[in-house]
């Protein structure tokens, strides 16, 4: 005991305290933090032996074999203050264990902090995304559940957005010139998560991987860096800017920017077009009515050059799922007017792909349905690849496509048709 604690308190916790009723004292601590017990009577059940007796004691009350015991909390604090020990059973349970903690105002004033960071924001697409369920929530997860930097978080939100869109900065360029931090937008920081949900970048470019049907190269499985390129391209800001280029061949535009001269010195030769080009130095599509032609693989439009060289149609490569250069590309050629038309491998990553481009940029099938594959089918002099039979993938452009290819057991590979294809491209 220690010697300078007053005789009252020694006789209260030879009452109510001890490691033995600590937990009694924890339940009673929890009622009045709540306010569920301020007045109202309540019943305690579960009591070990030890814990009955102790508050039937101190409501002088017999004692009973009953593991439940009614409270009224008007009588304990009168018998506390008879005896001396405490002004209310709240200030014994403060003397005993330090004091109580009001979770209900805890809890009002910690909703209006939230409240006034929601204020803060003053960027209409973030303020909006914050005024959602999910956007608030995302936002108390990015900060740990701490609104001070919730708060910080805006502030520097606001400072990256006000210079989005961009036109071709490096990410770390931009980082360091908003916040200071060339890393701050890097994958997986706060920061970076709460830029691109709030620029609108679509969730479609996070694709899925793509079905693969064995070690096709052009049916390569997307990878995750680049879906998250395709999202900061879509506002206009480079990350590895240098990576997986479009390749294109004979794209018509005018010669009044670095990369309008570059297809234009190249003169039916495949050419290759970086994200950073795309972005920093944008040509000037001479496309508008005019049809482009889009391939799965690389190797059709060295087909395509060798065989028409400067008389083929415009031409584009996706080289599998199109990443963020591609798709900035074909971005590009819709918004300038042009009409396009999309070809693949007659197999399940092939369709999955040729969903992909339907849904996200509008393209036609070109020779790309049920009677084009029927009809290579019947060409072919060997058989291709097998067709996974544990995966399917339904055409969106032609609901027969897929039973024609599950029946036929054998993928089609897009080189196996350049013949009909580059009818269409040298005509």
């Amino acid at each position: 005991m220690d010697e300078s604690e007053s005789p009252d308190l020694t006789r209260l916790r030879g009452l109510l305290g001890g490691d033995a009723l600590a937990n009694l004292r924890q339940r009673l601590r929890r009622r009045f933090e709540r306010g569920a017990a301020n007045a109202a009577p309540f019943t305690l059940s579960g009591l070990s032996n030890l814990e009955r007796d102790a508050l039937s004691g101190l409501l002088g009350l017999p004692h009973r074999r009953a593991t439940s015991l009614r409270i009224d909390p008007a009588a304990v604090d009168a018998a506390l203050r008879r005896a001396g020990l405490a002004d209310s059973l709240c200030n014994a349970l403060e003397l005993l264990d330090g004091p109580l903690i009001d979770r209900a105002a805890r809890h009002s004033a910690l909703q209006r902090r939230w409240q006034a960071v929601i204020a803060s924001a003053t960027q209409p697409r973030l303020r909006a995304w914050l005024e959602t369920s999910i956007g608030l929530g995302e936002l108390k997860r990015l900060a740990r559940r701490d609104a001070d930097a919730a708060e910080q978080l805006i502030v520097q939100t606001q400072l990256v957005l006000a210079r989005l869109p961009g036109a071709g900065v490096p990410r770390s360029q931009l980082a360091a010139a908003s916040v200071g931090d060339a890393h701050a937008l890097d994958r997986g920081r706060p920061l970076a998560s709460l830029v691109l949900a709030c620029t609108g970048a679509p969730e479609s470019m996070s694709e899925p991987a793509s079905p693969s049907d064995g070690n096709h190269p052009a049916s390569a499985v997307e990878r995750p860096a680049p879906r998250e390129r395709d999202r900061w391209a879509a506002v206009g800001v480079l990350v590895n800017e240098l990576a997986r280029p479009v390749l294109v061949l004979n794209l018509p535009c005018h010669a009044d920017t670095p990369t309008g001269r570059q297809l234009a010195h190249a003169g039916g030769e495949p050419t290759y077009l970086s994200l950073r080009s795309l972005l920093r130095t944008p040509a000037h599509w001479r496309v508008e009515g005019r049809m482009v032609s889009v391939c799965e693989n690389p190797n059709l439009v060295a087909i395509a050059a060798d065989r028409l060289g400067s008389r083929c149609a415009p031409m584009i490569c996706t080289d599998g799922m199109p990443a963020a250069a591609q798709r900035t590309l074909l971005r590009q050629l819709r918004v300038a007017g042009a009409c396009l038309r999309y070809h693949g491998d007659f197999d399940w990553a092939g369709l999955h792909i040729g969903n992909r481009m339907m849904r996200d940029f509008g393209v036609l099938a070109w020779h790309f349905g049920v009677q084009d594959f029927r009809q290579a089918a019947l060409a072919a002099t060997t058989h291709g690849r097998p067709l996974a039979t544990a995966t399917r993938i339904q055409a969106d452009w032609d609901s027969e496509l897929a039973d024609a290819m599950r029946a036929h057991g054998y993928a089609i590979d897009e080189e196996a048709v350049a013949e009909v294809l580059l009818a269409d491209l040298g005509g």
